[in-house]
């Protein structure tokens, strides 16, 4: 659920504004204690009490950690968001949602394109994530210039968009950068982070040797994954469908910003139960455990579009987020139950998915090209933080600071200091 806010001269810049999915309350944080929350987002009440310093918002990519709690916010900032194509497209269907249809200003930029907005001069720097348009940024001020990385992760050959190009990266080290803001999340792990089209060879294996029904179950906003299984789809003899309302809303995203195939044909979900077995490759939505999600109802018998049966094969086409690891194994354990075949990554030698963010060579790497005086790591645990912050220093950066939510940073050319000095916390967003 990131909120990341930049002061200057009396003014604020907001970077992302995201959502988390099922996170454990404790009784008192909400109103009343037996409320249910299904989504759980920063609590922005230090910004919304001066709203009027705020001078935009700037949304990095199109995930939900980063783009999904502006629908509900929105209101309480009421300023222009600035993001580019694929992500706009993707907040306008959700602002639809919840009646906000043409109420918010959205200024979209181009990779390289700078935007004056209040007191910052930002100019965004392509990067390759999993999802469309992942986008890092520098935010310069007259105290300063911060390189604000967002998501990414070194992917020479992804399935979507241009490969990464490090020549933007290197000449940072000339612009003098104050502080790099780098996401930790897979700063634990040695080496480099496979790429997706390596992810692509692994679930063709996977698919290939299938003779009856396959269901992948991935998240929504990897439209990469979604094409690979496409391709799939039709070197398999097989059709795709999707089963799930975010699939189809970030599909047809892709398809207005031109990120979708003209030649990748998906069939209707309801034509899936007139198919032979082996013609049938549906790509649903729950891979988490999430109890309303397709995945679910496949296990419990009860999706509208599609009935599984024995020695049929479910593919787990996504990471065990941190916390879901019990809904998961409860979903796997009812789908073995009726003789239904699942298949994780931790379960095979096949590569049948890829992470979207850096590991340790990578945010060396980065580093290195771009010399910042100072490291902030952010996206993780405080172990994954930590582990950021070592690499940083392994990586001559001379400076690195590492706090927890709600720590105010006070950047300038001489002085680094950090100060807890901002109330923070979380707020339920019920629907």
């Amino acid at each position: 659920m990131n909120m990341n806010l930049y002061g200057h001269d009396g003014q604020w810049l907001m970077v992302d504004c995201g959502v988390s999915f099922n996170e454990p309350l404790t009784p008192g944080e909400l109103s009343t204690a037996t409320t249910k929350a299904e989504i759980v987002c920063a609590d922005p009440r230090f910004i919304t009490e001066q709203k009027e310093r705020l001078a935009g918002i700037v949304i990095t990519h199109a995930h939900e950690d980063h783009v999904g709690a502006l629908p509900f916010l929105w209101r309480r900032f009421k300023c222009p968001v600035y993001t580019t194509a694929f992500t706009a497209e993707v907040l306008r269907r959700k602002l639809a949602q919840v009646g906000l249809t043409d109420q918010v200003p959205i200024i979209e930029v181009a990779e390289n394109e700078s935007k004056v907005i209040g007191g910052f001069t930002v100019k965004w720097l392509g990067l390759t994530h999993s999802v469309p348009e992942p986008f890092g940024m520098t935010i310069a001020t007259p105290a300063g210039k911060i390189f604000h990385t967002g998501d990414w992760k070194i992917d020479r050959t992804p399935i979507l968009g241009k490969g990464f190009s490090s020549s933007a990266f290197k000449a940072l080290a000339k612009d003098n950068i104050l502080a790099m803001v780098c996401d930790s999340t897979n700063a634990l792990k040695e080496g480099f982070t496979p790429s997706e089209s390596e992810c692509y060879q692994g679930l063709l294996a996977a698919i290939k040797a299938e003779k009856n029904r396959v269901v992948v179950g991935c998240f929504s906003s990897n439209v990469a994954r979604l094409v690979a299984l496409g391709r799939i789809a039709q070197e398999t003899g097989r059709y795709l469908a999707l089963i799930g309302r975010s699939l189809i809303n970030m599909v047809g995203a892709a398809r207005v910003t031109g990120h979708w195939p003209d030649d990748l044909p998906i069939i209707d979900a309801a034509h899936l139960g007139y198919l032979p077995r082996e013609e049938v490759l549906a790509v649903v939505t729950g891979s988490q455990g999430e109890p309303r999600a397709t995945l679910n109802r496949l296990a419990m018998n009860n999706c509208f579009d599609l009935t599984l049966e024995a020695d049929d094969l479910v593919i787990f086409s996504a990471m065990r987020i941190p916390g879901n690891e019990l809904a998961i194994d409860r979903l796997v354990a009812q789908f073995k139950g009726r003789k239904i075949r699942t298949l994780q990554a931790h379960d095979t030698d096949l590569m049948i998915h890829v992470s979207g963010h850096p590991c340790r060579e990578e945010l060396k790497q980065l580093y290195s090209w771009v010399q910042p005086q100072v490291a902030i790591p952010v996206h993780g645990e405080p172990k994954h933080l930590d582990a950021n912050a070592d690499v940083a220093q392994l990586s001559h950066v001379p400076q690195q600071l590492v706090g927890r939510n709600g720590d105010l940073y006070q950047l300038a050319p001489s002085l680094t200091v950090r100060r807890r000095a901002v109330p923070v916390g979380r707020i339920a967003l019920l629907r």
